[in-house]
């Protein structure tokens, strides 16, 4: 979330509270003449505190984007901090909620919505009903707009003018809009990991699997179990790296495909290739993000065996490292120039450099923060060391089911 977004959610949440207490003052739904045990707070503070209440379970609805259902529920739990206004939402081509009396002019909010919401301006109403009863004479049209794009309506109707509920609803609305926004970005961050995931899918070499049925077919005639067993790992690796599920997975998964991925190079590379693994049982049901390892595996033997004719050693370690979880992948290969591997990091050192390490590295700042991103040390002949640090506990960072 960016900067000016989470000052804009806090304002917009403060002035709703103080509007939500305002409101219900005047419009009388305050308990001004009820006595409450001190140890509750201030009559602003229990205000406040069930303005905060009301608008954290609107959030919930409004969370899965605006439609009917959702609008709904929204508007039901919205509606109190207008007092005792009715309330509407819609989005732009239809009335998708009407809480309260009145909601026999929905016809008169849906032929005013294309003016309100392409204009994207708050127009106040005037409303003629011939019900003696009906308590709706007046109200106010503020559209909701997410990134400046219109996206729908709120409304807000009473008996008379009120500048008041006029102010109420417009903040109801931006926060309606913070809302709806961050959405938005939920799906944004979303399509960009899929793009991420998909990128480095493409990146698992070409090169690499044909290889692999190659090595496979060598074994058909000379060692059929061999063969069998190499084939099963293959269709392990391919199911694990190319499964539709999940943006995370755990270390356990993680490693079982890594070390499916490992025992096919070793077919292709017989005693070139040394691998050693030493890893804590206790962290292996840590979550991390999907094909998070993999690629750096891939690049530590792009350069330690491809890039060289001399035996190659692979160490992988994963240990407890307090409220962390720490993966370290070493090679002695060829190593790199440390400002090669600062263009690579940045994306500017060009599209057959460091198999997925900058992905990687971005994906790891994007979900942790970027004290999580990659720590690399290299150097030329020196070999690399890729060290992972994730959070064991992380909120809204789960795992998918394991594949079948």
């Amino acid at each position: 979330m960016s900067t000016q977004l989470l000052a804009f959610l806090t304002a917009g949440a403060t002035a709703l509270f103080a509007l939500g207490a305002a409101v219900g003052y005047l419009t009388g739904t305050g308990r001004r003449g009820r006595r409450e045990p001190p140890s509750l707070g201030t009559e602003v503070e229990r205000a406040t505190f069930h303005t905060l209440h009301t608008a954290s379970l609107a959030a919930r609805p409004l969370r899965a984007g605006l439609t009917t259902d959702t609008a709904r529920k929204a508007a039901r739990r919205l509606r109190p901090l207008l007092g005792e206004a009715s309330m509407t939402l819609t989005d732009q081509e239809m009335v998708l909620a009407w809480e309260g009396p009145g909601a026999h002019h929905r016809d008169l909010v849906e032929r005013l919505m294309p003016d309100v919401v392409g204009k994207g301006a708050t127009q106040a109403v005037r409303v003629v009903c011939e019900q003696p009863d009906c308590p709706v004479r007046w109200g106010v049209l503020t559209p909701l707009a997410v990134d400046g794009r219109p996206t729908g309506a709120l409304g807000a109707f009473g008996p008379e003018e009120s500048a008041v509920l006029a102010r109420a609803a417009d903040e109801v609305a931006r926060w309606v809009s913070v809302q709806l926004e961050l959405v938005e970005l939920e799906r944004s961050r979303s399509d960009v990991i899929e793009a991420e995931i998909r990128a480095l899918r493409a990146q698992i070499s070409p090169h690499f699997i044909y290889n692999s049925l190659a090595s496979i077919a060598s074994f058909v005639r000379t060692d059929p179990d061999r063969a069998r067993e190499l084939l099963l790992e293959f269709a392990d690796f391919t199911r694990y790296s190319f499964r539709k599920h999940g943006d995370f997975t755990t270390l356990a998964d993680e490693l079982r495909s890594i070390e499916q991925y490992l025992e096919l190079a070793r077919a292709r590379f017989g005693d070139r290739l040394q691998v050693n693994l030493r890893i804590a049982p206790e962290v292996l049901s840590v979550s991390l993000p999907f094909l998070c390892l993999q690629p750096l595996v891939e690049n530590a033997l792009k350069h330690g065996l491809e890039d060289s004719v001399e035996r190659s050693s692979v160490t992988i370690l994963a240990e407890d490292d307090g409220p962390d979880a720490r993966v370290v992948i070493e090679d002695n290969g060829v190593g790199m120039e440390p400002e090669r591997l600062r263009r690579i990091l940045r994306g500017t050192g060009g599209p057959s450099t460091g198999i997925g390490l900058g992905n990687v590295d971005l994906r790891l700042r994007q979900v942790y923060g970027d004290a999580y991103g990659l720590v690399i040390e290299t150097a030329v002949g020196a070999g690399m060391k890729v060290t992972v640090r994730v959070p064991k506990f992380r909120a809204g960072v789960r795992s998918a089911p394991p594949a079948r």
